[in-house]
């Protein structure tokens, strides 16, 4: 089973496994005061849990960034607040919640606010959830949402951009089918390429991996070996460090003659698409989407929200959510156009390349920038107590804020079912009244 943080750790004599990981991590902390451990750090010291807490506080408050966008492209455009990422977050969670966002299915109030935390927008989500599922059991959304901090199980199918095996109880994929978004990938084995055949035996990555280990435990660690002149024989070689049975080569050659044995095609494929995108798989996604679409799209350990364009151009667009351009307005999208993201560039809210401010991000793709930013943080002291205190008194002031707001309008609300009550109650009267009153009978006409 793929873990939400990396792949299964192999075995001692799989050290050299490819490890290729299959969604974002988020290290997440337990928040222990001083009170509770009894030990007063001295002033203006700091100890490593306390610079972890203040990390971990920083890490769950993300600032909002205002674009434009058409939900309908023959409409005009609107304005959405969408939450960008800071340091390495929750990319799982900020997916799902933007992709609800420009759909208008969840909303940020007031539209004033700079930034959101996690446990405001998982009450907006579970919330949605419970209303738009009303006779579904979302039992298993709803545990699995607060783990989308650190990460999730996703365990793609090399052979279908829209398959995804399930891990544990599938809370992951019912969470994605609940809030109705599709989740895709492009880490695709081409039907014409000799790991086709392989691949499409071992369907996904979890079955892949597990078979490139086995098969390398019975060589005795000799079947996955660095690429050099004296591993140049590989798994084939005959010599005296090892035999093996029949069985045992059947495990190892899968029981078909090939140019590779079929676990080698395997570490073949997965050493060959480091970004978990092949140019099959961003093609076959071109031609499944309609265009329009908005759906979570897992690549290079990574969720991101995938937007296909509408028009003859009908392109892939990732919405840039890195908090690198947070006060960059003209950097919206960034149209994928490679496996690697050499060639991406970044368009505005109307798709337009972007001619954003520079800076030290200036010419940095989306990735490489939010590297850069991770690289710059990490190296920031979260030493001084006054940082978490200035933290949490601002989130503090917009969730009170965003309070007063639902509150101010639920007694709107509640007004004015209560003056339509009342008006009905008052015409009912009326026609009550008018129903049973006696009529009063038209005196004779005198003729004088």
């Amino acid at each position: 089973m793929t873990d939400a943080s990396s792949p299964p750790a192999p075995t001692s004599e799989a050290a050299a496994v490819p490890t290729v990981a299959t969604t974002t991590t988020e290290a997440v902390s337990t928040n222990e005061s001083a009170e509770t451990t009894g030990v007063q750090p001295r002033p203006g010291s700091s100890t490593p849990q306390s610079d972890e807490n203040i990390q971990t506080s920083l890490e769950e408050v993300w600032y909002l960034k205002e674009i434009s966008f058409k939900p309908d492209p023959e409409g005009p455009p609107r304005r959405y607040k969408i939450i960008t990422q800071n340091f390495n977050g929750p990319c799982s969670f900020i997916a799902i919640c933007n992709i609800l966002i420009l759909r208008e299915q969840i909303q940020i109030l007031p539209f004033e606010r700079t930034s959101v935390s996690y446990d405001y927008l998982s009450r907006l989500v579970a919330e949605y959830l419970l209303s738009a599922c009303p006779d579904v059991d979302t039992s298993a959304a709803l545990t699995i949402m607060p783990a989308t901090r650190k990460g999730m199980d996703l365990n793609p199918l090399f052979t279908v951009p829209t398959l995804f095996r399930p891990a544990g109880a599938g809370g992951e994929l019912k969470l994605f089918e609940q809030a109705g978004i599709k989740l895709v990938h492009g880490w695709l084995v081409d039907p014409s390429s000799p790991e086709y055949e392989v691949l499409s035996r071992t369907e996904d990555y979890d079955s892949s991996v597990n078979l490139l280990v086995e098969a390398d435990h019975v060589t005795k660690g000799q079947l996955v070996v660095p690429d050099s002149d004296d591993a140049a024989e590989g798994p084939a070689r005959r010599d005296s460090t090892y035999t093996l049975t029949p069985e045992e080569q059947r495990k190892v050659e899968d029981g078909k003659p090939s140019p590779l044995p079929s676990p080698l095609m395997i570490r073949q494929f997965i050493e060959s698409s480091p970004s978990q995108l092949t140019y099959y798989g961003l093609f076959t996604l071109a031609a499944a989407l309609e265009p329009g679409a908005l759906v979570a799209l897992f690549r290079n350990s990574h969720l991101s929200v995938l937007y296909k364009a509408p028009g003859a151009d009908g392109a892939l667009y990732t919405l840039a959510t890195d908090q690198v351009f947070l006060h960059e307005p003209s950097v919206v999208w960034e149209r994928l156009e490679d496996i690697d993201g050499g060639w991406s560039t970044f368009v505005d809210s109307e798709f337009v390349r972007a001619s954003p401010a520079g800076g030290d991000y200036a010419g940095h793709t989306a990735e490489s920038a939010l590297a850069e930013i991770e690289r710059q943080t990490g190296a920031l002291s979260f030493g001084d107590s006054a940082d978490e205190a200035l933290a949490r008194q601002l989130q503090e002031e917009e969730d009170a804020r965003s309070r007063e707001h639902y509150a101010r309008r639920d007694r709107q609300r509640e007004e004015k079912e209560r003056a339509e009550r009342e008006r009905a109650y008052a015409a009912r009267q009326r026609a009550i009244d008018a129903a049973v009153r006696p009529k009063k009978k038209k005196s004779d006409c005198i003729v004088m």
